[in-house]
């Protein structure tokens, strides 16, 4: 019977906290055409970890499906999409969790990435849930403005991690996502 509630609090907490980003919603500043467009989505579909990209040209929109086997690399993506020429005016990341605990100003590790919850009140999240990165390269100057006055931690100026990670078990150096629910 001890062998079998052990092995059920070591499953649980191999799940707890679980997290699995499937797929990407992002939108492009600067398009002027439909041949802008396809440069953009081209450059996407380059990137290792995406699947499938879809276009919704009215919007500026890529809707992208990452690879299961994959680690998503939000910056990557930022990149691709730069180096076509371009720039990200929003980037919505979107997952599966499973007994995550968020709560304002909070570092959490999901994915293998860090990520710093800007406005996100105290809850636990379960099943799918999408997250805006609001970096500074990311979104607009004046919405980056908004969402930097919304901490006192450094880190969102810089998306290193700090020395007001280190408490949260984030080496300094490490790269963090700055994000909101």
């Amino acid at each position: 019977m001890k062998k079998c509630i052990l092995l059920v609090l070591v499953i649980f907490t191999c799940v707890a906290g679980y997290s699995q980003f499937s797929k990407a919603s992002l939108q492009a500043s600067g398009l002027t055409c439909a041949m802008c467009s396809k440069a953009v989505k081209v450059a996407l579909e380059k990137v290792s970890f995406v699947k499938e990209v879809k276009v919704n040209i009215k919007q500026q929109e890529y809707f992208i499906v990452f690879k299961e086997s994959g680690q998503a690399d939000f910056d990557q993506l930022k990149k691709a999409v730069e180096d076509a020429g371009f720039s990200v005016a929003s980037l919505k990341v979107t997952g599966s969790f499973t007994a995550l605990n968020v709560e304002k100003d909070k570092h959490i590790q999901l994915d293998g990435k860090n990520f710093h919850f800007i406005n996100s009140s105290t809850q636990v999240l379960n099943g799918e849930q999408t997250f805006t990165i609001v970096d500074k390269d990311f979104l607009s100057a004046k919405e980056y403005k908004k969402y930097s006055a919304a901490t006192k931690l450094e880190c969102i100026k810089t998306g290193k991690a700090g020395a007001c990670c280190v408490k949260d078990g984030i080496d300094s150096e490490e790269r963090v996502y700055h994000v909101i629910i």
